[in-house]
């Protein structure tokens, strides 16, 4: 693999992604088995949160242990960073001292400036624009429920905008899946990821954006949501609530996709807001084999990046 980061999925190739995700399998029956993988041993991973989290935390740090390596949870309260260092100065400061940097903060070029100006690997635990981690994740996920990616239909609804949607689109079809999006006109994803749409569709890739939940839905194998308001949108909440009013998985979307299909959230979920409690339930074990596959996907994404 010739990428020295994990900072978006635009960076990777749909070969890079699949080695990724086969080495996650490995590394998930080996745990399952209680074979040891000291891949990391003596290794660092400095965790730099300017936006909180319960599975990000706790997947890495947890990840990290059972790789034989170290977490260190660096708030922005704990950093220099936090009180107007340049994130040039802290970057080049923590490559002396750590073999990785995992960020969960707002703005990707703060992520992409880490990588620019250090000296070790930089793994993107989350921005505004994407979330490459937790679709590694996802991708992992459908793969063990259907036994492939390539053919599969994913169906997106909720914020278009949003990291998760960003994301899923480009792990989606790099990895040979239809996907669509049903957003409101106004919630539409980053131009960046429109452009890659355009892109792969030229080359046969399927792709669909629409106001219409039953045009996406149909015929689906994997639907997913996420929250109305991410962190950081708390103000616009109301707003949000009204825009997105209807765009929820419930039992009539699910008669619209396939007999079959899967349910993935990403969490936390509102129940009664973008995923009704009955559908939540009725799909839980996916759900949260999607969250425990956080911890395989990362880890893998750490062997490849950290290990010598």
């Amino acid at each position: 693999m010739q990428n020295k980061h994990m900072l978006k999925l635009l960076d990777y190739s749909g070969a890079e992604i699949n080695e990724i995700l086969t080495l996650a399998d490995k590394l998930k029956f080996e745990l399952k088995h209680g074979i040891e993988h000291k891949h990391l041993d003596g290794k660092t991973l400095g965790m730099i949160f300017q936006k909180a989290s319960t599975r990000t935390r706790v997947s890495f740090e947890v990840g990290m242990h059972q790789l034989g390596g170290k977490a260190l949870f660096l708030s922005d309260r704990d950093l220099q960073i936090g009180r107007g260092e340049p994130v040039e100065d802290t970057a080049r400061v923590l490559s002396r001292y750590l073999n990785g940097i995992m960020i969960r903060t707002f703005a990707q070029k703060e992520v992409e400036d880490l990588a620019k100006y250090g000296s070790i690997p930089v793994i993107n635990g989350l921005t505004d624009f994407c979330h490459p981690c937790q679709v590694l994740a996802d991708l992992m996920t459908i793969r063990e429920k259907f036994g492939k990616l390539a053919g599969l239909k994913l169906c997106y609804i909720g914020d278009g905008n949003n990291n998760m949607a960003n994301s899923l689109i480009v792990g989606g079809l790099k990895m040979g899946m239809e996907v669509a999006i049903a957003t409101p006109d106004k919630y539409h994803p980053h131009p960046d990821v429109i452009k890659f749409t355009e892109d792969m569709t030229k080359i046969g890739a399927k792709f669909t954006l629409t106001s219409d939940i039953a045009a996406a839905a149909k015929d689906a194998d994997v639907l997913y949501t996420d929250v109305w308001a991410s962190m950081g949108q708390e103000d616009e909440a109301g707003e949000r609530r009204e825009s997105f009013k209807g765009y929820q998985i419930n039992k009539d979307v699910m008669s619209i996709a396939k007999s079959k299909a899967i349910v993935l959230h990403c969490l936390p979920a509102h129940r009664g807001e973008e995923i009704t409690s009955e559908v939540f339930e009725e799909h839980a074990n996916e759900i949260f084999d999607e969250a425990e596959n956080r911890l395989h996907a990362q880890k893998a994404v750490m062997v490849k990046l950290m290990a010598d």
